[in-house]
């Protein structure tokens, strides 16, 4: 269930086996100080400064109150709230329809993930079946939105630690990725590709060879990433043995995805619980053993190559068929009727404008994405809008463990660990 490697022996192979490794410290913090039984210094020779919320290296607008003793963090408070977009009280204003263009918009970085959340729980709700195409169709477009994501972290969190070439390369594949989804789906962001029920429409014609050329190319890619990184002593300075969170911390936070993993937890809601056609393909887990920043790196650039190896299985076991479930109170009817059919015009005239009923109950539909787990909680009345929408959002919750990961280190590592955490703050401000 786990692929592994060592630290700093570079890129890791399907039968490498992790060591544990000792976490060394450099100095002394001074928290590590008064735990000895020394004192600090009076309260007044502490300096308290704010840390955004427009600082450039913050990954969205996020304030951070932080308290310095020279240059090390005595304390952290992350301060919220800057975007928030009441996403989730719009959702309740609108026909299940409807809201998929706004739940998209929330992790930003995410947006396939984010409508797979909602439409997955909408159609358990309504007992709706997908058909098998369209969960093989999903699995791929979640791939490429997992690669998609964890390329626009490496790229801007080396970019935090002076490594500026690492963002072109990144946004070089990212930009491939964006081609296939505008291929597929008519946008480069924010689709609405999936529908209750299934996928918008299905693949054209050329996109497999496209995707099959991409996928042959991009664990070279990874591969040439790894030899910027891997043996580069700042990098290596920078991310060994920093931000360190012991698994039972992280587990008592509630923090999931590469963060949890790269403590040596190989928890993974894709194969704890398989959705979609994640029960049907075979990839691995990869984790950690240190849990600092340079077993999240090594974690991310792990998942990206099963990701290739996921989509490559989808794409050759892609069954044929329908994309979308034929139920006309629910799906919207094929284009092409619309002309010829009074009955087609009539149900999509009303679902558009009215939307369809759920019945009365409540749910809550969790899937990995690509910073831990993103759940669903619907409360349906029985009426075409949702009485309750409440997204589980991963930056939220992962948020928690940025002070553990910064009290007693330097300031200069804040940066470094925020960028590791991967937060996107259109997630926690919804």
């Amino acid at each position: 269930m786990t692929d592994l490697y060592e630290h700093g022996k570079g890129p890791a192979t399907p039968a490498d086996v992790i060591s544990a490794t000792t976490a060394t410290t450099v100095g002394t913090s001074p928290v590590e100080r008064t735990e000895a039984g020394e004192t600090l210094e009076p309260e007044h020779e502490l300096l308290t400064i704010n840390m955004g919320p427009h600082h450039p290296a913050t990954h969205g607008v996020l304030r951070l109150l932080v308290s310095l003793e020279g240059e090390y963090v005595v304390d952290l408070k992350p301060i919220m709230g800057y975007v928030h977009t009441g996403i989730e009280k719009n959702c309740e204003q609108k026909s299940y329809w409807k809201a998929i263009p706004f739940v998209e918009r929330m992790d930003y970085l995410s947006y396939f993930f984010n409508m797979q959340a909602f439409c997955g729980a909408v159609e358990q709700m309504l007992e709706l079946e997908i058909p098998p195409r369209a969960k093989y169709l999903r699995t791929i477009f979640l791939e490429l939105n997992r690669l998609h994501s964890h390329l626009f972290w490496l790229g801007t969190t080396a970019l935090d630690l002076g490594a500026i070439s690492m963002l072109w390369y990144a946004l070089r594949e990212r930009d491939s990725i964006l081609d296939l989804f505008e291929m597929a789906t008519g946008q480069r962001m924010h689709t609405r590709y999936f529908q209750v029920g299934g996928v918008f429409e299905d693949i054209p014609a050329g996109f497999e060879q496209k995707l099959r050329k991409f996928l042959k190319d991009m664990p070279n890619r990874v591969s040439q990433y790894e030899a910027l990184l891997d043996r580069n002593e700042i990098f290596l300075q920078r991310t060994k043995n920093i931000g360190i969170v012991p698994r039972e911390r992280l587990l008592e936070l509630g923090v999931t995805g590469p963060l949890l993993r790269a403590s040596g937890e190989p928890w993974d809601l894709r194969k704890v619980s398989p959705y979609l056609a994640y029960g049907d393909v075979e990839f691995k887990v990869p984790v950690g053993t240190v849990g600092d920043g340079y077993d999240r790196y090594r974690v991310r650039m792990a998942e990206m190559r099963e990701s290739v190896k996921i989509i490559e299985q989808c794409i050759d076991g892609l069954p044929e068929g329908p994309w979308i479930a034929d139920d006309r109170k629910i799906v919207l009817p094929p284009r092409h009727e619309l002309g010829t059919s009074m009955e087609a015009l009539i149900h999509h005239f009303k679902l558009v404008t009215e939307g369809f009923r759920v019945p009365p109950g409540e749910i809550y539909y969790p899937i990995e994405s690509p910073r831990g787990e993103l759940g669903c909680f619907i409360l349906a009345d029985g009426s075409a809008k949702p009485a309750r929408v409440h997204f589980r959002d991963p930056s939220f919750v992962n948020l928690q463990a940025l002070r553990d990961m910064c009290v007693g280190g330097y300031i200069a590592d804040l940066i470094q660990n925020l960028g590791m955490l991967d937060p996107i703050l259109g997630g926690v401000d919804r």
